[in-house]
Protein backbone atom coordinates (compact mmCIF):
# COMPACT_ATOMS: atom_id res chain seq x y z
CA UNK A 1 0.00 0.00 0.00
CA UNK A 2 1.53 3.36 -0.75
CA UNK A 3 0.41 6.47 0.38
CA UNK A 4 1.20 9.61 -1.66
CA UNK A 5 3.33 12.77 -0.50
CA UNK A 6 1.26 15.46 1.64
CA UNK A 7 0.49 18.63 -0.07
CA UNK A 8 2.61 21.21 0.81
CA UNK A 9 0.84 24.71 0.51
CA UNK A 10 2.83 27.28 -1.28
CA UNK A 11 2.76 30.51 -3.66
CA UNK A 12 1.40 29.86 -7.09
CA UNK A 13 1.16 32.92 -8.74
CA UNK A 14 4.10 34.28 -10.51
CA UNK A 15 4.17 37.11 -9.30
CA UNK A 16 6.94 37.62 -6.23
CA UNK A 17 5.73 36.66 -2.90
CA UNK A 18 4.73 39.40 -0.57
CA UNK A 19 5.48 40.03 3.72
CA UNK A 20 4.21 42.58 5.79
CA UNK A 21 6.74 43.55 8.54
CA UNK A 22 5.39 45.47 11.64
CA UNK A 23 7.32 48.03 13.51
CA UNK A 24 9.52 47.62 10.14
CA UNK A 25 11.13 50.43 10.06
CA UNK A 26 14.35 50.40 12.54
CA UNK A 27 16.00 47.68 14.64
CA UNK A 28 14.52 44.27 14.17
CA UNK A 29 11.63 44.54 12.14
CA UNK A 30 13.68 46.14 9.29
CA UNK A 31 17.00 43.59 9.64
CA UNK A 32 13.64 40.93 9.08
CA UNK A 33 12.32 43.60 5.87
CA UNK A 34 15.87 43.20 4.24
CA UNK A 35 15.57 39.51 5.04
CA UNK A 36 12.58 39.61 2.56
CA UNK A 37 13.89 42.10 0.00
CA UNK A 38 17.17 39.56 -0.24
CA UNK A 39 14.84 36.59 -0.94
CA UNK A 40 13.16 38.02 -3.37
CA UNK A 41 10.15 39.01 -2.01
CA UNK A 42 7.67 42.18 -1.99
CA UNK A 43 7.64 43.51 1.30
CA UNK A 44 4.83 46.01 3.06
CA UNK A 45 6.87 48.04 6.06
CA UNK A 46 4.04 49.62 9.09
CA UNK A 47 5.63 51.50 11.35
CA UNK A 48 3.98 54.05 13.86
CA UNK A 49 7.46 56.36 13.57
CA UNK A 50 6.37 58.63 10.34
CA UNK A 51 10.28 60.28 10.08
CA UNK A 52 11.84 57.09 10.82
CA UNK A 53 9.72 55.22 8.72
CA UNK A 54 9.99 57.84 5.81
CA UNK A 55 14.26 57.27 6.46
CA UNK A 56 13.92 53.63 5.70
CA UNK A 57 11.70 54.17 2.84
CA UNK A 58 14.15 56.39 0.92
CA UNK A 59 17.41 54.51 2.22
CA UNK A 60 15.69 50.98 0.81
CA UNK A 61 14.80 53.31 -2.45
CA UNK A 62 12.54 50.30 -3.96
CA UNK A 63 9.70 51.91 -4.97
CA UNK A 64 8.12 48.90 -6.82
CA UNK A 65 8.99 46.04 -4.15
CA UNK A 66 8.91 48.42 -1.21
CA UNK A 67 5.56 49.79 0.62
CA UNK A 68 5.60 52.45 3.29
CA UNK A 69 2.92 52.99 5.41
CA UNK A 70 2.33 54.76 8.44
CA UNK A 71 0.02 52.66 10.75
CA UNK A 72 -0.59 52.55 14.76
CA UNK A 73 -1.04 48.33 14.73
CA UNK A 74 -3.41 48.83 17.86
CA UNK A 75 -6.13 50.85 16.59
CA UNK A 76 -8.17 48.65 14.03
CA UNK A 77 -9.28 51.16 11.62
CA UNK A 78 -5.39 52.05 10.79
CA UNK A 79 -4.39 48.50 10.05
CA UNK A 80 -7.36 47.68 8.01
CA UNK A 81 -6.72 50.19 5.83
CA UNK A 82 -3.04 49.71 5.50
CA UNK A 83 -3.57 46.12 4.89
CA UNK A 84 -6.04 47.08 2.14
CA UNK A 85 -3.56 49.22 0.94
CA UNK A 86 -1.40 45.93 0.57
CA UNK A 87 -3.44 44.21 -1.35
CA UNK A 88 -4.55 47.14 -3.45
CA UNK A 89 -0.70 47.64 -4.54
CA UNK A 90 0.93 43.56 -4.24
CA UNK A 91 -2.48 41.81 -4.85
CA UNK A 92 -1.82 39.16 -2.11
CA UNK A 93 0.20 38.30 1.27
CA UNK A 94 2.23 35.32 1.84
CA UNK A 95 4.11 36.35 5.38
CA UNK A 96 2.92 38.81 8.08
CA UNK A 97 5.68 39.31 10.52
CA UNK A 98 3.86 40.91 14.07
CA UNK A 99 7.27 42.53 15.28
CA UNK A 100 5.87 45.94 16.16
CA UNK A 101 6.20 46.33 20.16
CA UNK A 102 6.61 49.07 23.17
CA UNK A 103 8.04 48.59 26.57
CA UNK A 104 7.36 50.11 30.38
CA UNK A 105 10.19 48.54 32.64
CA UNK A 106 8.88 49.52 35.79
CA UNK A 107 7.31 47.65 39.11
CA UNK A 108 4.38 46.52 39.35
CA UNK A 109 3.10 48.42 42.07
CA UNK A 110 4.08 51.36 40.11
CA UNK A 111 3.03 50.67 36.02
CA UNK A 112 -0.05 52.40 35.74
CA UNK A 113 -3.06 50.62 34.27
CA UNK A 114 -2.73 53.28 31.38
CA UNK A 115 1.03 52.12 30.67
CA UNK A 116 -0.16 48.36 31.22
CA UNK A 117 -2.81 49.12 28.73
CA UNK A 118 -0.33 50.93 26.43
CA UNK A 119 1.88 47.98 26.27
CA UNK A 120 -0.62 45.39 25.58
CA UNK A 121 -2.82 47.44 23.21
CA UNK A 122 0.39 47.39 20.68
CA UNK A 123 2.55 44.01 21.26
CA UNK A 124 -0.74 41.85 21.99
CA UNK A 125 -3.64 43.63 20.09
CA UNK A 126 -1.74 45.00 17.02
CA UNK A 127 -0.99 41.21 16.62
CA UNK A 128 -4.30 40.12 16.58
CA UNK A 129 -5.12 43.09 14.70
CA UNK A 130 -2.69 42.75 11.91
CA UNK A 131 -3.16 38.81 11.74
CA UNK A 132 -7.24 39.02 11.49
CA UNK A 133 -6.73 41.47 9.01
CA UNK A 134 -3.74 39.40 6.76
CA UNK A 135 -5.68 36.15 7.00
CA UNK A 136 -8.18 37.28 4.93
CA UNK A 137 -6.04 37.75 2.14
CA UNK A 138 -4.05 34.86 3.15
CA UNK A 139 -7.26 32.54 3.00
CA UNK A 140 -7.62 33.65 -0.88
CA UNK A 141 -4.75 31.69 -1.66
CA UNK A 142 -4.88 29.27 0.43
CA UNK A 143 -1.39 29.24 2.33
CA UNK A 144 0.54 31.87 4.12
CA UNK A 145 2.35 32.25 7.18
CA UNK A 146 2.78 34.27 10.40
CA UNK A 147 5.61 34.44 12.60
CA UNK A 148 4.63 36.63 16.17
CA UNK A 149 7.56 38.09 17.74
CA UNK A 150 7.76 37.07 21.37
CA UNK A 151 10.72 37.43 23.70
CA UNK A 152 12.53 35.53 26.13
CA UNK A 153 10.88 37.66 28.77
CA UNK A 154 7.29 35.83 27.17
CA UNK A 155 8.98 32.21 28.53
CA UNK A 156 11.13 33.74 31.87
CA UNK A 157 10.26 36.15 34.13
CA UNK A 158 12.50 39.26 35.51
CA UNK A 159 12.01 42.32 37.44
CA UNK A 160 9.88 45.01 35.61
CA UNK A 161 8.61 43.65 33.04
CA UNK A 162 5.10 42.80 34.39
CA UNK A 163 3.44 44.42 30.94
CA UNK A 164 6.26 43.74 28.33
CA UNK A 165 6.51 39.81 29.53
CA UNK A 166 2.61 39.33 30.05
CA UNK A 167 1.76 40.87 26.31
CA UNK A 168 5.16 38.66 25.18
CA UNK A 169 3.59 35.31 27.07
CA UNK A 170 0.17 36.36 25.87
CA UNK A 171 1.62 36.24 22.33
CA UNK A 172 2.85 33.06 22.73
CA UNK A 173 -0.45 31.62 23.05
CA UNK A 174 -1.92 33.59 20.83
CA UNK A 175 0.30 31.69 18.32
CA UNK A 176 -0.77 28.69 19.36
CA UNK A 177 -4.40 29.29 18.65
CA UNK A 178 -3.49 30.94 15.40
CA UNK A 179 -1.97 27.47 14.20
CA UNK A 180 -4.57 25.54 15.80
CA UNK A 181 -7.18 27.18 14.08
CA UNK A 182 -5.40 28.25 10.53
CA UNK A 183 -3.17 25.46 9.97
CA UNK A 184 -6.75 23.39 8.94
CA UNK A 185 -6.68 26.03 5.71
CA UNK A 186 -2.61 26.12 4.98
CA UNK A 187 -1.56 29.16 7.35
CA UNK A 188 0.90 28.41 9.75
CA UNK A 189 1.76 30.28 12.40
CA UNK A 190 5.07 30.22 14.69
CA UNK A 191 6.69 32.59 17.66
CA UNK A 192 10.58 33.89 17.67
CA UNK A 193 11.31 34.59 20.99
CA UNK A 194 14.68 36.90 20.82
CA UNK A 195 16.75 36.83 24.08
CA UNK A 196 18.84 40.49 24.64
CA UNK A 197 20.15 41.62 21.01
CA UNK A 198 21.92 44.42 19.47
CA UNK A 199 19.74 47.27 18.89
CA UNK A 200 19.36 50.98 19.17
CA UNK A 201 16.60 50.44 21.99
CA UNK A 202 18.44 47.83 24.13
CA UNK A 203 21.58 50.42 23.89
CA UNK A 204 19.19 52.94 25.09
CA UNK A 205 17.65 50.95 28.10
CA UNK A 206 20.59 48.59 28.85
CA UNK A 207 23.27 49.90 31.20
CA UNK A 208 26.62 48.66 31.33
CA UNK A 209 25.53 46.70 34.64
CA UNK A 210 22.30 45.15 32.96
CA UNK A 211 24.70 44.15 30.01
CA UNK A 212 27.17 42.19 32.28
CA UNK A 213 24.13 40.45 34.24
CA UNK A 214 23.06 39.38 30.37
CA UNK A 215 26.52 37.89 29.30
CA UNK A 216 26.57 36.33 33.05
CA UNK A 217 23.56 34.13 31.89
CA UNK A 218 23.93 34.02 28.13
CA UNK A 219 26.35 30.93 27.29
CA UNK A 220 27.64 32.16 23.85
CA UNK A 221 28.63 35.20 26.57
CA UNK A 222 26.82 38.05 24.01
CA UNK A 223 23.55 40.07 22.82
CA UNK A 224 22.47 38.55 19.48
CA UNK A 225 22.11 40.31 16.29
CA UNK A 226 19.13 41.56 14.04
CA UNK A 227 20.18 39.70 11.08
CA UNK A 228 20.17 36.62 13.21
CA UNK A 229 16.88 37.23 14.19
CA UNK A 230 15.87 37.80 10.94
CA UNK A 231 17.56 34.75 9.65
CA UNK A 232 15.59 32.58 12.45
CA UNK A 233 11.88 34.35 10.97
CA UNK A 234 12.33 34.25 7.22
CA UNK A 235 13.40 30.39 7.92
CA UNK A 236 9.91 30.00 9.81
CA UNK A 237 8.67 31.81 6.78
CA UNK A 238 9.97 29.57 4.43
CA UNK A 239 8.98 26.43 2.40
CA UNK A 240 11.97 24.81 4.35
CA UNK A 241 9.42 25.32 6.86
CA UNK A 242 6.28 24.03 5.88
CA UNK A 243 5.77 21.53 8.43
CA UNK A 244 6.63 23.57 11.11
CA UNK A 245 3.34 25.26 13.21
CA UNK A 246 2.66 26.58 16.31
CA UNK A 247 6.37 26.56 17.56
CA UNK A 248 8.45 28.71 19.84
CA UNK A 249 11.94 29.33 18.49
CA UNK A 250 14.04 30.99 21.12
CA UNK A 251 16.83 32.96 19.88
CA UNK A 252 19.01 33.96 22.89
CA UNK A 253 22.19 32.04 22.73
CA UNK A 254 21.23 29.51 25.36
CA UNK A 255 19.48 32.48 27.97
CA UNK A 256 16.52 30.70 27.94
CA UNK A 257 18.36 27.06 28.81
CA UNK A 258 20.67 28.56 31.32
CA UNK A 259 20.73 28.99 35.15
CA UNK A 260 23.23 30.30 37.73
CA UNK A 261 27.01 29.21 37.42
CA UNK A 262 27.71 30.31 34.13
CA UNK A 263 30.81 32.82 35.00
CA UNK A 264 32.40 30.33 37.55
CA UNK A 265 32.17 27.29 34.65
CA UNK A 266 33.83 30.01 32.51
CA UNK A 267 36.40 30.52 34.68
CA UNK A 268 37.43 26.94 35.61
CA UNK A 269 37.28 26.36 31.87
CA UNK A 270 39.40 29.37 30.66
CA UNK A 271 40.54 31.53 33.57
CA UNK A 272 38.76 34.27 32.73
CA UNK A 273 35.38 35.54 32.68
Amino acid sequence: MTTSAPTINRPTSTQPPVAVVTGGARGIGLAVAKWFLAHGYRVAILDTEAATLKQTEQALNDATRVLALHCDVSVPAQVQTAINQVEQKFGRIDALVNNAGVAVFKPIGETTFEEFRYVLGTNLDGAFLCSQACIAVMKKNGSGSIVNIASISGLRASTLRVAYGTSKAAIIHLTKQQAVELGTIGIRANVVAPGPVDTEMSKLVHSVAIRADYYDTIPMNRYGTPEEIANAVGFLCSPEAAFINGQVLAVDGGFDASGVGIPTLRQNQDGSI
